[in-house]
């Protein structure tokens, strides 16, 4: 373990080496900013953000002024050039408006530039909702996938989750309150028996983390409807037994299909006998 150094007062009034400094703010509570954060944000040039209001007030508690510069999803080839012939005079600092820069955040077109053009770029860690989830939840945490976003449209959603139904990991997504309970319900269509979590308002005075299955948490949520940023969390496959509900996931696929492509459909998705997903589709059709 390294010996933690603090800046001493009179490095505080000098400027930084010139290049770009990704800076991790905090998802909520403003004690979660670290040391280093502070010291670098105190004597950068330029700040880079993707909304210079909410930076701004992140600014102001810490009694910190400097020039914004807007720099988001939306941003323009040309104002991230700009920042580009910026970085070889003066130090950029790049945040996000909560938490870890580039974590389903812009920046990463920028960093890819930087290091092409051997500019010089600096990291300074801290706060993470995908991580900070991931603590709270209770759920294997050896291995585990970030995903991002899940789509809005249902077909799309579906197919994600279609993709990632074979992986080994926990599975982490970010999602909003309106979207929750969709995603938990194409969620339990596909594995109506892994453990889910949700956690919500992380790191503030509401934070919590909810437990169950997706139907479970589905039921609570269309009652009490979610508020903030949440992080949506997937434990990894059960054995074969568990994982699928195929009764389930016949009837739907007879909705719009024959008993044997249904049959076929569901034996893809997971795994079991064609022949005699086929046979209890004949029976369920009966019904």
């Amino acid at each position: 373990m390294g010996v933690i150094t603090l800046p001493a007062e009179s490095d505080l009034t000098n400027p930084l080496s010139p290049g770009l400094y990704i800076v991790a703010t905090p998802i909520g509570n403003l004690g979660d900013i670290t040391l280093r954060a502070v010291d670098v944000l105190r004597r950068c040039d330029v700040i880079a953000c993707e909304d210079t209001r909410v930076t701004g007030k992140l600014l102001k508690a810490l009694n910190i002024k400097k020039p914004l510069h807007r720099y988001d999803d939306h941003a323009s080839e040309g104002q991230r050039q700009k920042l580009l012939s910026m970085v070889d005079q003066q130090a950029i600092v790049l945040v996000s408006d909560a938490g870890t820069p580039l974590i389903s955040d812009p920046g990463y077109r920028l960093v890819r530039d930087l290091r092409e053009a051997g500019s010089p770029i600096t990291t300074i860690p801290g706060p993470s909702a995908a991580i900070a989830g991931l603590t709270l939840a209770g759920l294997p945490n050896d291995r585990f996938l970030f995903a991002g976003f899940l789509p809005v449209k249902g077909k799309a959603r579906r197919d994600t989750l279609d993709e990632l139904a074979s992986v080994e990991a926990t599975l982490i997504f970010y999602e909003t309150g309106p979207r929750l309970v969709k995603s938990l319900n194409a969620i339990h269509e596909l594995w109506p028996n892994r453990e889910v979590a949700v956690a919500r308002e992380l790191t503030k005075l509401h934070e919590e983390c909810r437990t169950g299955t997706a139907n479970e948490l589905s039921d609570h949520y269309q009652t009490h409807a979610p508020k903030g940023e949440i992080v949506l969390l997937v434990g990894p496959p059960l054995d074969d037994a568990r994982e699928w509900d195929s009764d389930q996931l016949l009837r739907d696929a007879l909705l719009d299909c024959s008993p044997s492509k249904a049959a076929g459909q569901v034996a893809k998705l997971t795994g079991q006998d064609r022949k005699q997903l086929y046979a209890r589709a004949i029976e369920l059709k009966a019904q």
